[in-house]
């Protein structure tokens, strides 16, 4: 912090407390190390109120997006999904600031979920899909306590970093677009080929109050972020759900005309015990009946994705809070990575999916949030949701999935840091971005920009370059696609 905005600080909230004065210090001030952070209690309250607004809207769009059937056709309930998304963001945020002491948040990480619904859980049942969650997140402590993780990451050449925060912020928009029914398939009769295979609304035409409904949410979103209100995501979502509402007792509509899914009426009461139901909803039996390549595949997926950027998130916020140098170090940074990696053993057994770094934690720490008691707080908040999630069950999926396309535009302000005029650099970047949105797949997208940087950098003559952890990387991703034709080769069924 500078010593301008110390001064404005103390102007705005009184003189701000000095660690040269230790006498008289509370428990909660000595513990939480506040005076020697240049904060207050009162300002550490405020900021992890901050970020429990800013990223809330997660207990609501976290069950839309587990929402798709498994291997075996089987679906989650909503009621438990909204109940372990609370439970396992209230319980890592709250270790964070216990044992980490800075005041980051954590939650599902939409890419994690993204990787569990739409391509873990169509290969497996949902508690194999929870017992990979379980999975990675153990092979990301590991990684963290032997110090593979910045080895590994430091082998991933930037612009492919930034690439991949791309095509996920694509595959994350695209989601929202289907589930919202803004766009959806149009099949040729037969397989009839030249039939697109996308189409805006039905017919090439928005149809129905649920798609306005959407429409208007995702730029109420919109312009509250561009009027930098705090929150805008969940005040987006809160808005849009009130002018469902609205429509839909005017336009007498059915539950059916949401989808059949979430409609904007309360049914009862709008409190209730929290439904554990899923917790330790977790199997490793079969895992391997998908194949060990797979596994291998997914497991890797699952790491890129939910831990992929902490480490820039983290630090990032650490800079911010004037925790971290400019050189990205930062006391105590491999503690909040472990329980970083931890996060994703807890959202598996929670039934909750991964939890990871909330980027959202920005908002508290602009709030003025230096310690853990602003996670502290927040953890609380996410806590209070265990008892309200009937009210998640009131906000349709439409209103919910505007938040998708929200955050996937957020997600591609990653391109500034790409140089668009190397094409060493650009290809890799525009396969990856491309092919996750195109194939439904992340997977498939890290794997071409992978096997295509190596090559171009071989084709140039630097081969060297890109390091051997790149290059095993890439013969694994050219095993992953060309599975079936050396299953094929090798006569395995």
């Amino acid at each position: 912090m500078t010593q301008q905005q110390t001064q404005e600080q103390a102007t705005s909230e009184g003189p701000v407390p000095r660690a040269s004065t230790p006498g008289g210090r509370s428990l909660l001030d000595r513990y939480f190390r506040i005076s020697e952070r240049e904060s207050t209690v009162a300002r550490e309250m405020r900021g992890g109120v901050t970020t429990f607004m800013a990223m809330a809207y997660i207990v609501l769009l976290n069950p839309v997006i587990l929402s798709v059937p498994d291997a075996a056709g089987a679906t989650l309930d909503g009621g438990q999904v909204t109940t372990a998304t609370a439970f396992a963001a209230a319980v890592t945020t709250l270790v964070m600031g216990l044992l980490g002491n800075v005041p980051l948040a954590l939650a599902a990480g939409l890419s994690v979920s993204a990787v569990l619904a739409f391509q873990v859980a169509p290969e497996m049942t949902w508690p194999n899909a929870f017992g990979m969650c379980v999975v990675y997140g153990a092979v990301i402590i590991l990684l963290v306590v032997t110090g593979l993780r910045r080895l590994i990451m430091d082998a991933i050449p930037a612009p492919m970093k930034h690439a991949i925060t791309m095509g996920i912020g694509l595959f994350v928009t695209l989601i929202g677009l289907v589930q919202a029914g803004f766009v959806t398939s149009m099949p040729g009769p037969g397989g009839v080929a030249g039939a697109k295979p996308l189409q805006l609304g039905t017919h090439d035409m928005l149809t129905g109050w649920p798609v306005v409904c959407f429409s208007f949410t995702v730029l109420l979103v919109f312009a509250l972020q561009v009027r930098k209100v705090p929150g805008a995501i969940l005040i987006g979502i809160v808005g849009g759900t009130v002018v469902a509402g609205v429509v839909h007792h005017f336009a007498g509509l059915s539950k059916q005309d949401w989808g059949g899914r979430n409609a904007p009426e309360i049914a009862g009461s709008v409190v209730s015990t929290p439904d554990f139901g899923l917790f330790g909803h977790v199997s490793f039996d079969g895992i391997t009946d998908v194949g060990t390549v797979t596994v291998g595949v997914i497991v890797f997926t699952l790491v890129l994705a939910g831990f992929f950027d902490a480490i820039g998130t983290i630090i990032g916020i650490g800079q911010q809070a004037g925790l971290a140098g400019d050189d990205g170090r930062m006391p105590g940074l491999n503690k909040a990575l472990a329980i970083d990696g931890a996060g994703g053993v807890a959202g598996g057994i929670a039934g909750a999916s991964g939890q990871t770094v909330f980027v959202e934690s920005t908002a508290g720490v602009g709030d003025g949030a230096r310690t853990g008691l602003a996670s502290v707080v927040t953890g609380l908040g996410f806590s209070l949701c265990l008892f309200f999630t009937p009210l998640a069950q009131v906000i349709p999926t439409q209103v919910a999935a505007a938040a998708l396309v929200v955050i996937g535009s957020m997600m591609m302000t990653n391109a500034r840091h790409i140089d668009w005029s190397d094409p060493a650099t650009t290809v890799p970047v525009f396969l990856t971005t491309v092919l996750m949105p195109f194939t439904y797949s992340i997977t498939a997208g890290i794997a071409a920009g992978s096997i295509s940087y190596v090559l171009i950098k071989a084709a140039q003559g630097r081969w060297r370059e890109p390091g051997a952890l790149m290059w095993g990387l890439a013969g694994v991703f050219l095993v992953y696609f060309a599975l079936s034709p050396l299953e094929g080769l090798l006569g395995v069924k």
